[in-house]
């Protein structure tokens, strides 16, 4: 389906993050999945999801290095909503190769160590997941981080194929998320609760303080600039503003 990012715009322009939600399941129907690694913004949008069809698509990657609650919270999140969640692991051979060679922590070693490591466990099977589908639904908030800080609401994915990228929270802040959590009692990742603004993987992952940015803890090793694991870090063309 050939969609135009100008008439996007437009029909978009000032509609909540429900409204957006609503129009990616009635554009494109199981032609769009929600990429969720359950975190607060993700959980949010799924409940979103659930308000608009029965049967929303959820793909979630599991890198085999995540966090325990991380797990839980996905059961919940499956039984709360009744949802069945796609979960898509990297290659098993890239993986026994890599630590066969690099050892078991080599994504310390270096940020282009860090990102064979990400490649392997992360964008390979995304890659795998987004085949056949005309768009995605993330939860990139602007304010997460500078490398999100020109996140649009629906976006031409370059990095995979040109099909659209969909971000209903683009323009969210924090308050905004918790809110939503509270007023639904969305399930979410207890994590958050111990000094977890976002999480990812177990070993690349940490609590931070308070008054710390809160994308501090992911890769707390690397500069700013660098805290991507490769699924974003394209710059998306032809983006539609809300």
């Amino acid at each position: 389906m050939q969609v135009s990012l100008d008439s996007v715009g437009k029909e978009l322009a000032g509609r909540s993050a429900q409204d957006v939600v609503r129009w990616a399941v009635e554009t494109f129907g199981d032609r769009v999945a929600l990429a969720s690694s359950f975190g607060v913004e993700d959980v949010v949008l799924i409940d979103m999801l659930a308000r608009v069809t029965k049967h929303p698509r959820i793909f979630a990657i599991d890198t085999g290095r995540l966090h325990e609650a991380t797990y839980e919270v996905m059961d919940r999140i499956r039984e709360r909503y009744g949802l069945t969640i796609e979960v898509y692991f990297p290659a098993r051979e890239a993986v026994e190769q890599l630590e066969r060679e690099h050892g078991f922590h080599s994504f310390w070693t270096s940020v282009e160590a860090r990102h064979h490591c990400c490649d392997i466990r992360k964008v390979e099977p995304l890659q795998r997941a987004l085949a056949g589908l005309e768009a995605w639904i993330t939860g990139l908030r602007r304010e997460q981080s500078m490398t999100r800080a020109e996140v649009q609401v629906v976006e031409k994915d370059t990095a995979h194929g040109g099909i659209l990228k969909i971000n209903p929270l683009a323009d969210w802040i924090n308050d905004q998320v918790w809110d939503y959590i509270r007023e639904h009692n969305v399930p979410y990742n207890q994590l958050h609760d111990e000094g977890f603004p976002s999480i990812g993987c177990q070993p690349c992952t940490r609590a931070v303080a308070p008054g710390d940015h809160p994308r501090a803890g992911r890769w707390w090793w690397e500069a700013p600039e660098y805290k991507e694991c490769g699924l974003h870090v394209h710059v998306a063309e032809g983006s539609a503003r809300r």
